[in-house]
């Protein structure tokens, strides 16, 4: 509890990921950065570290290469976790070496609370790591987790993670009342902090370089696909106002010179009439001069002629369709989201629109309980087929989704037990008949189109 007279010091940390392969894919802790805002508001001191800055003052010019926001993490080899130890891949820490974290910590200056986040369940790792440097120089600091794994891995993270306290679900819902507990100090509310449109925007000013701004047009997703836990980390479906988007979009342009902004929406093209159109056409007529990325997959069937040249005249630059199988009669088992025609046609319309084959791409899911390896590579000569390019994103098992028992029936792996067993690269529901040099020979197979 705060003693020291003053408004309490608050310090926020994105962790490492430990991990066989990372890269920065206009990756934020976007959900962390916004509590940041919100304690920053409110008149807290709040600072905040980020393990895997790839613009850190002590960063090289190679580590801090950017394109369109993307780059590589810095990385230090890691011993292999016990439970892989029969894999062949290396393993390693990505982010900021040690020694950096530790003098970041050193420079914040001791806190009165710090606030952790989480992403990928099998990055838990790096999560646990980075708690562990923060408990070694402050012992007597309450710790709080949030964030992905904290919400889908709870039992898990409450016992492996060392956090004093571990929060599943939205933050901003707890935020004020975790820090009066640990703090003694009562934040009056004086808004609805569950609609979207009440959130500040996140504090991305405090990153050492602002390479691209993550925008999140609203929570949730009215679908509910076999694989995804969307409706479970953010119940319900909210969202943004159109003008609120366009003015945080030119916010970040105007203010910070930043080019680069990355949709973070489970659903953005939903109801596009009302909402997705009015932000791109906002876009179009402010001049924005903009390039915009999805990498979260879009719905496809939302996609005509008039869509796909209204998101060319906004700058769309990078799409990602979300297609998961292109063997159409499975698609009852995982999603209802697009029919083969919704596909053909949004494809058409995207490439009359002027997109290229490098800039339009389908996610296609590879390692599906129950999959077999003609189905992947169907699914890959479909999308070539069609002009595109695929992109092949490997199960990965997670908890509260339809397919998590299947996963569990599946999987060589103790699942349940671990997150770190749902690490994709393991290729962890792979049927019999799979073999490594299949994945490699599929990888191939994406990219000789």
């Amino acid at each position: 509890m705060n003693t020291r007279g003053s408004m309490p010091r608050i310090l926020c940390v994105n962790p490492w990921i430990h991990d066989f392969a990372a890269y920065d894919v206009w990756a934020t802790p976007l959900g962390l950065l916004t509590l940041t805002a919100l304690l920053r508001e409110k008149g807290f001191r709040v600072s905040y570290i980020d393990c895997l800055s790839r613009f850190h003052p002590r960063a090289t010019p190679k580590t801090c290469a950017s394109k369109h926001g993307r780059g590589p993490y810095m990385k230090t080899r890691l011993p292999m976790p016990p439970g892989l130890l029969g894999s062949m891949r290396r393993y390693s820490r990505y982010g900021i070496p040690p020694e950096w974290f530790r003098k970041d910590l050193e420079s914040a200056g001791k806190p009165d609370l710090v606030l952790v986040t989480s992403m990928m369940t099998y990055w838990a790792g790096g999560v646990r790591e980075t708690i562990a440097h923060i408990r070694d120089l402050w012992p007597d600091v309450p710790i709080v987790l949030g964030g992905i794994y904290a919400t889908l891995f709870t039992e898990h993270a409450r016992t492996f993670s060392g956090a004093d306290r571990v929060v599943e679900g939205p933050g901003e819902k707890v935020l004020f009342n975790l820090v009066e507990e640990f703090t003694g100090v009562h934040t009056p509310m004086d808004r609805d902090l569950s609609l979207p449109d009440h959130l500040p925007y996140p504090a991305l000013d405090l990153q050492h370089a602002i390479a691209h701004a993550p925008v999140l047009t609203g929570r949730g997703c009215p679908n509910r696909c076999a694989y995804c836990a969307s409706g479970y980390l953010s119940p319900g479906f909210v969202r943004r106002s159109p003008e609120k988007v366009v003015e945080e979009i030119l916010f970040w342009k105007n203010r910070f010179g930043v080019r680069d902004f990355a949709f973070y929406d489970d659903a953005l093209l939903t109801s596009a009439d009302s909402h997705a159109k009015p932000i791109f056409q906002g876009l179009v007529d402010q001049k924005a001069g903009v390039r915009l990325h999805t990498p979260n997959a879009l719905h496809a069937r939302y996609i005509d002629d008039d869509l796909a040249v209204l998101m060319k005249q906004a700058g769309f630059h990078t799409l990602r369709l979300g297609v998961e199988t292109a063997d159409f009669t499975r698609r009852k088992d995982l999603d209802r989201k697009i029919s083969e025609q919704d596909f053909i046609r949004a494809v058409t319309s995207l490439k009359r629109a002027g997109f290229t084959k490098q800039q339009i791409g389908a996610y296609l899911l590879v390692g599906l309980p129950g999959q077999t390896l003609a189905e992947a590579e169907h699914s890959i000569d479909q999308v070539l087929a069609a002009g595109i390019s695929p992109v092949l994103t490997f199960y990965t098992p997670i908890p509260h989704t339809v397919l998590w028992d299947q996963a569990l029936r599946h999987s060589p792996y103790p699942l349940a037990q671990d997150p770190v067993y749902t690490n994709n690269s393991l290729w962890p529901c792979r049927e019999q008949g799979f073999s490594w040099n299949d994945m490699t020979a599929l990888k191939h197979r994406a990219l000789s189109g």
